[in-house]
C-alpha cells in the first residue's frame, strides 16, 4: 500500500489481499429512504395530476416557469437549428451515428429477425419479432451534457423500428443544450420534452395530457432517476438499474503507463464513486502507471472528482501472472474492461464477465463511450454476469408462433391430454382431446 493519495495499492500475495479486495469492490446501491420517499411522492402525484404536477416539479427543481406543456416540447424544427448552428461538430455527431448505426442494423440481422420450422407432422413452429410502439429515452442533463447518450439509445431503438421515440432531458434554468438536440435530430428522435429526474420517469410510464405512455424506458441518470425506474418497472419494461462507471485494465506492461493512467481517469471523473481497477503482474509497472497518474492530475479539469473516485474505490492490483488477473477480473465482472496487452486475443478466452471489452493497447475505453459503434449503455455492479449491454433486442419482443397440423394434433393432442389430466386441469385435457378426431372441422 502506499500513503499517496489515489488508487489503493494492493497484492495477491498478500495475508489480507480478499478482505481488502472485497471491501474495495462493495458499493452499496442502497437509496437514502428520504429519497425513496420523495420519488414514490412524486409518482403518485404526477399519476394522479398529470401535466400540472410536471409543470410544478418542472418550476421546483429545474428553475424556471413553464405555463403549458407545450413549453416543454422542443420542435424538429428547432432539434434541425440546434444541428445547423453547431460550431464544428455535426461531422463528428454523424460519423458517431453513423458508426452505431451500422453496429445496431448488423445486430438486428443477427439476432432480430423472426424465424420458423416445420416438424415431422407439417407443424409449424416459430418466432414473431416485432418493435415496440412508443419508446421513452431518458438523457441526463444536470453537471453534464451527454450527446453521446442520446445517440446510444435512440439510434437501436430507430433500427429496431420502433414508431415513435420519446426523449425527456432536464434543462436546469431552462437553458437548452444546442449539442444534446442535434444528436437528438441526427439519430431520430420524434419528440423532446424538457423535463428530468423523478416526474419525467413518471410521465413517460404513466402518461399524461400532453404525453401518452411509452412501453419501456432506457437511459441512465440520478438517484432519484434510479429509484424512479425501479418502481415504475412492470407498468413499463425498463432496460436496467445503472450505478456508478467502472473500468478494470488487464495489463501486461507493454502498453505506455500514461495511456492506462489516462484510460483509469476516464472513468473516474464520471463520478466519485467511480470505479478505476488496474491488475497487472509488473510491479515496475504498476510503480510507472501511478507516477503518470500523479503527474496528469493537475492537469484534469474535474481532478477533484478524479481524485475522490480513485480514493474512495481505485486500486492497482500486483497479481502473480496474468491468468491470475483474468480470475480476478471475473469476480469483479465489470462495466468496461480493457485488455492492455500486445496479444490480448490470448486472455479474451479466459474472460467470461464484462459488459465491453477493449482489445489491444490501441482500443481506449473512450472510443467504444463515443462512436466506435457498440453500445455504451452497459451492465454496472456485476450484473454482467446475467445481463447484456443495451441493444436493438432491448427495443423489440418476441411472440412464439404455433401452428399445429391436423396430423401434428393427433401426437400433441395425447402428450398434452396426459400432462393436463396430472395437473387436474380437465378442460386442458378435453380440449386437446377434441381434435384428436380423424376427420377435420367443417371449414
Amino acid at each position: 500500500m502506499t500513503d499517496t493519495p489515489g488508487p489503493l495499492r494492493l497484492s495477491t500475495r498478500d495475508a489480507g489481499f480478499e478482505d481488502a479486495f472485497h471491501a474495495r469492490l462493495h458499493w452499496s446501491a442502497a437509496t437514502d429512504r428520504a429519497i425513496e420517499a420523495a420519488v414514490a411522492d412524486i409518482l403518485s402525484d404526477v399519476q394522479a395530476r398529470g401535466d400540472e404536477a410536471v409543470l410544478e416539479y418542472t418550476c421546483r427543481f429545474d428553475g424556471f416557469t413553464p405555463a403549458t406543456m407545450i413549453d416543454l416540447e422542443v420542435s424538429q424544427r428547432d432539434m434541425k437549428l440546434a444541428f445547423d448552428q453547431l460550431p464544428g461538430q455535426q461531422d463528428a455527431l454523424e460519423k458517431a451515428a453513423h458508426r452505431i448505426r451500422t453496429y445496431h442494423e448488423a445486430q438486428k440481422r443477427a439476432c432480430g429477425q423472426g424465424w420458423s420450422i416445420r416438424d415431422e407432422n407439417g407443424s409449424l413452429l416459430g418466432q414473431k419479432v416485432t418493435p415496440l410502439d412508443r419508446v421513452g429515452i431518458y438523457v441526463p442533463g444536470g453537471r453534464a451534457a451527454y450527446p453521446s447518450s442520446v445517440l446510444m439509445n435512440a439510434i437501436p431503438a430507430h433500427v429496431a423500428g420502433v414508431e415513435e421515440i420519446v426523449m425527456v432531458v432536464p434543462t436546469p434554468k431552462g437553458e437548452r443544450n444546442a449539442l444534446v438536440l442535434a444528436a437528438a435530430y441526427v439519430a431520430g428522435v420524434n419528440r423532446v420534452l424538457t423535463i428530468g429526474g423523478a416526474q419525467a420517469i413518471a410521465a413517460l410510464a404513466y402518461g399524461t395530457a400532453s404525453l401518452p405512455a411509452v412501453d419501456k424506458i432506457t437511459g441512465p441518470g440520478n438517484a432519484y432517476v434510479a429509484a424512479a425506474k425501479r418502481r415504475v418497472f412492470g407498468t413499463v419494461g425498463i432496460d436496467m438499474i445503472a450505478g456508478p462507471s467502472e473500468i478494470l485494465v488487464l495489463a501486461d506492461g507493454t502498453t505506455p503507463p500514461d495511456w492506462v493512467a489516462m484510460d483509469l481517469f476516464s472513468q473516474a471523473e464520471h463520478d466519485e464513486l467511480a470505479q478505476s481497477i488496474l491488475l497487472c503482474p509488473d510491479a515496475a509497472y504498476l510503480d510507472m502507471v501511478q507516477a503518470e497518474m500523479a503527474r496528469l492530475l493537475p492537469s484534469m479539469p474535474r481532478r477533484e472528482i478524479i481524485l475522490a473516485s480513485l480514493n474512495n474505490r481505485g486500486a492497482l492490483i500486483l497479481t502473480r501472472d496474468m491468468e491470475e488477473a483474468c480470475a480476478l477480473s471475473n469476480r469483479v465482472a465489470p462495466e468496461h474492461l480493457e485488455i492492455a496487452s500486445h496479444d490480448p486475443g490470448r486472455w479474451e478466452p479466459l474472460l467470461k464477465h464484462a459488459g465491453a471489452i477493449f482489445l489491444g493497447a490501441w482500443t481506449s475505453e473512450s472510443l467504444g463511450d463515443y462512436c466506435a459503434g457498440p453500445n455504451h449503455v452497459l451492465p454496472t455492479q456485476r450484473t454482467s454476469r446475467f445481463s447484456s449491454p443495451l441493444g436493438v433486442y432491448d427495443f423489440q419482443k418476441r411472440s412464439s408462433i404455433i401452428e399445429v397440423s391436423q396430423t401434428g394434433a393427433q401426437a400433441l393432442g395425447e402428450i398434452a391430454s396426459v400432462l393436463a389430466e396430472g395437473e387436474g386441469l380437465r378442460a386442458h385435457a378435453c380440449a386437446a382431446r377434441m381434435r384428436m378426431r380423424v376427420s377435420a372441422p367443417k371449414s
